[in-house]
């Protein structure tokens, strides 16, 4: 299992990101930028890049990604996204972690709001979705396995989840909560009980 630390600090300087700029991922594709609160995307963008030439089995992001993830599925529910064999796989996982994650789909018709005149991508795209939205966006960095298929890939937005502003509840405590954590180790450990 390898790791990758994919982080943005949202922070204005002279050097900051800005509306109409296009930046070249690893891997080399180009991203319009059409939202410079969307930074997140562009780094997990690089990361995926990356931890696809290494032709894992799977792999997972977990990102607090999205406000829409907040509208969609609340404080406690993280969404999961990607290939159906992985986004089942940590479904069953966080039922038996006790953490709360459902599976959204990724509709095709949303790739196409993601469309840019100048790069091979924007950055964001149809507003309504937004969590599907970025997780489609993601899927697009996802590398090929030795047989040239797509690896097997789930995005877990935890934008509500990741931080409790109210009352502990259960194992989870005010503030940080960790969450998904004891998700993507129950799955680790399904894997290892197959391998």
């Amino acid at each position: 299992m390898t790791a990758w630390l994919c982080i943005a600090e949202n922070m204005p300087s002279g050097a900051a990101q800005r509306p109409a700029d296009v930046l070249t991922v690893y891997g080399g594709k180009t991203v319009e930028v059409l939202n410079t609160d969307a930074e997140g995307r562009l780094v997990m963008a690089d990361g995926i890049v990356a931890a696809s030439l290494e032709q894992p089995d799977a792999i997972i992001d977990v990102a607090t990604l999205t406000g829409a993830q907040l509208i969609a599925l609340g404080n406690r529910t993280a969404g999961v996204m990607g290939s159906d064999s992985v986004t089942g796989a940590l479904k069953s996982a966080a039922d038996r972690a006790g953490e709360l994650v459902w599976p959204m789909p990724l509709p095709e018709e949303l790739r196409a709001s993601l469309d840019s005149q100048v790069a091979d991508i924007a950055n964001i795209g149809e507003r309504h979705g937004g969590m599907m939205t970025a997780a489609v966006f993601l899927r697009e960095f996802v590398g090929k396995d030795a047989e040239g298929k797509q690896i097997p890939w789930a995005h877990v937005d935890i934008a509500g989840p990741s931080f409790n502003n109210g009352s502990p509840y259960g194992y989870t405590p005010k503030q940080g909560t960790g969450c998904t954590v004891r998700t993507l180790l129950a799955y680790v450990e399904d894997v290892l009980a197959t391998a």
